[in-house]
């Protein structure tokens, strides 16, 4: 099983667990945008909408550039392989584990004759 920094995930875990925060990370899946792009949609303040970016930010799951006075943001697609990673992980795992347990039960199901 590979190995991946539990705080870096637990910090990009925490940051999408804001449905707001998920709504900007599927747009910016779409390509960059502006931080009033990413606003304009969601029923918060363009303030709100800055500290949520930070947020994402700081998990390194979002990046920005200011080019005159536009900021642009952009998702940062390392750090959503990271996460990807962790859950075809944890997928893998289960479907194993699922097929350990069908296989066992297949070997110990009394069969048609057996009463």
């Amino acid at each position: 099983m590979l190995q991946h920094h539990s705080e870096r995930l637990d910090i990009a875990f925490q940051a999408l667990s804001d449905p707001g925060r998920r709504a900007m990370v599927e747009r910016l899946s779409l390509g960059p945008a502006s931080v009033s792009e990413l606003a304009r949609p969601l029923p918060m303040t363009l303030s709100a909408v800055v500290q949520h970016l930070q947020v994402l930010e700081a998990a390194g799951l979002v990046k920005s550039q200011k080019v005159g006075r536009v900021r642009t943001c952009s998702l940062e697609i390392g750090a959503i392989a990271q996460i990807e990673g962790w859950i075809t992980e944890r997928r893998r795992f289960w479907a194993q584990q699922y097929d350990q347990l069908e296989a066992y039960l297949a070997q110990t199901a009394p069969q048609e004759g057996d009463k």
